[in-house]
């Protein structure tokens, strides 16, 4: 019977020590690293096109089935030179609005305006991918350790979720798409807004 036990316990542990050994898991529960620079930006498309970043950060215009992403601005985010509807202040102390291509929004915080994050240097064109982890781990604008906090409703707090090799990926997928050059205006805070907005 000891025997029986002492065979079973013997198979457990090197079960166990040959699992480890071989299957090294990341703290963060994540594959193994991508070292081909073609998968991870295959990845990080998946990635982009999975958790909807155009829904925000890509101007759209209207097709035959709706508001479709303007291509030749994808990624851009909101477009500078586009006037700024106007609205109702008291609502937005209340209620979040979006405007007409969700590339702005507003709320309790102000105004606020999608990033371009197209590869010009007017947008993630040049970060670094240390700046990149640390915009979506820690809500820091343009990833600057003293940089003001991201702003509703870009829900990084969600994404900071994503594993290293994830942000990796969608680094090195946004740094191969189409440059844009659009400088994107700064957020208005709730007391900063134009006469004709409130």
């Amino acid at each position: 019977m000891h025997k029986r036990y002492a065979i079973l316990a013997s198979l457990i542990l090197a079960t166990l020590i040959f699992g480890f050994s071989c299957g090294e898991v990341s703290s963060e529960g994540s594959a193994p690293p991508v070292a081909d620079p073609v998968q991870l930006v295959k990845r990080g498309q998946y990635l982009v096109n999975a958790i909807g970043c155009d829904d925000c950060h890509s101007p759209k215009k209207m097709g035959p089935h709706g508001p479709e992403i303007d291509t030749a601005l994808r990624f851009s985010g909101y477009p500078a030179g586009r006037p700024m509807p106007a609205f109702d202040t008291g609502t937005a102390k209340k209620w979040i609005l979006f405007g007409g291509d969700l590339t702005s929004a507003v709320g309790p915080w102000g105004v606020s305006f999608s990033a371009n994050i197209s590869s010009d240097p007017t947008g993630i064109g040049n970060w670094t991918e240390a700046q990149f982890v640390r915009c979506i781990r820690e809500g820091k604008w343009k990833g600057l350790e003293q940089g003001r906090p991201l702003l509703p409703p870009m829900p990084w707090q969600n994404f900071s979720k994503l594993s290293y090799e994830d942000l990796r990926s969608i680094y090195t997928f946004l740094r191969t798409t189409k440059p844009v050059n659009n400088s994107v205006p700064q957020p208005i805070p709730p007391g900063g807004m134009p006469p004709a907005m409130k």
